[in-house]
């Protein structure tokens, strides 16, 4: 059993994705601040603004480098405002930060930055990728080079709005016994800049192959993330309101996936959101909590603990403290 190691206490860092690249751990969070804006159910308060990425070498012993900003807002040409979460993929040694933020309508998209260093700067493209909407993107890379982004969010990561990939008139949230609305995800083109097939669902099923429902808890809400251990996939997520981590299995990256258990039981704060990632024969789960701003709602600061896998591939529940 480890102890979790707050990784940046002198600023408050949130939604952190983990990568390795080049035989060193980067951390690409969203960044807190206290912009004053009023609290709600939408995240109204989560006025982020820019991104920065850290480096170490030692996960639990190792300094934390700040390298500083690598992309803002105002960078940005067709965003408005609310830089959400995002996450970083290597292809043919460029660098693809993949990004959530409103534009001017103060509709969610997704967004790309191209990088020549795992550090940037990054370069933002000039519009938003062709049919994305909603937040959460993470950036999975399989072992054929092939790369996938999972995404989507409810309540204020307007996933609820949208049918089929279509915007509706109204939102329309699941309820009950109906199957849960399920987060997305898309191949991307070789060039990391656009999806290359219409978003598909992204299944969380039981052990029956059923989906989960909307009165399950456990039920996906927001904050995809993928990762592979011994050649099966693995996708985990946030329940948001309930405020799991979970986790389910799949034979592919499209899924279904079925539902294994409670990766971490809910923290102190407004939200969970996390990163899995092997490094130096280790796995560590990266998350955040409120406990250094003594704010139960929002501020969050960067936490990383290591993760342990069942001989039959399940995962040991991550005990916070």
């Amino acid at each position: 059993m480890s102890h979790p190691r707050y990784l940046f206490p002198k600023d408050f860092m949130a939604d952190p994705s983990a990568n390795v690249f080049n035989d060193r751990l980067y951390i690409y969070p969203s960044h807190d601040w206290d912009s004053g804006a009023a609290e709600d159910d939408d995240g109204g308060h989560f006025e982020m603004k820019d991104y920065h990425v850290f480096s170490l070498d030692d996960v639990f012993l190792g300094e934390v480098t700040d390298h500083g900003c690598i992309l803002s807002v105002e960078q940005v040409p067709w965003a408005g405002r609310q830089m959400w979460d995002n996450d970083v993929v290597e292809k043919n040694g460029k660098y693809y930060l993949i990004f959530s933020c409103k534009d001017k309508t103060d509709v969610f998209h997704l967004g790309v930055a191209v990088a020549e260093r795992p550090e940037g700067p990054f370069v933002p493209q000039p519009d938003p990728i062709r049919g994305s909407y909603s937040i959460d993107p993470t950036v999975f890379k399989d072992d054929d080079g092939q790369v996938y982004v999972y995404f989507g969010g409810i309540w204020g990561g307007q996933l609820q709005w949208y049918r089929d990939n279509k915007m509706l008139k109204s939102e329309r949230l699941a309820e009950g016994k109906e199957p849960a609305l399920p987060g997305r995800m898309a191949r991307m083109t070789d060039d990391c800049l656009q999806f290359a097939e219409t978003p598909q669902p992204v299944l969380v099923v039981d052990n029956d192959g059923k989906p989960l429902t909307a009165d399950n808890p456990c039920r996906f809400f927001e904050a995809s993330w993928m990762h592979k251990y011994n050649g099966k996939y693995y996708f985990s997520y946030s329940t948001g309101d309930t405020h799991f981590l979970c986790y389910a299995i799949g034979d592919n990256p499209y899924g279904p996936f079925t539902y294994q258990g409670v990766l971490l039981d809910p923290v102190v704060g407004w939200t969970s959101h996390h990163s899995i990632v092997k490094f130096k024969e280790h796995w560590y789960l990266f998350y955040h909590d409120c406990v250094p701003s003594n704010d139960i709602t929002w501020l969050r600061s960067m936490k990383v603990q290591e993760l342990f896998y069942n001989p039959d591939g399940t995962i040991q529940k991550v005990i916070n403290e």
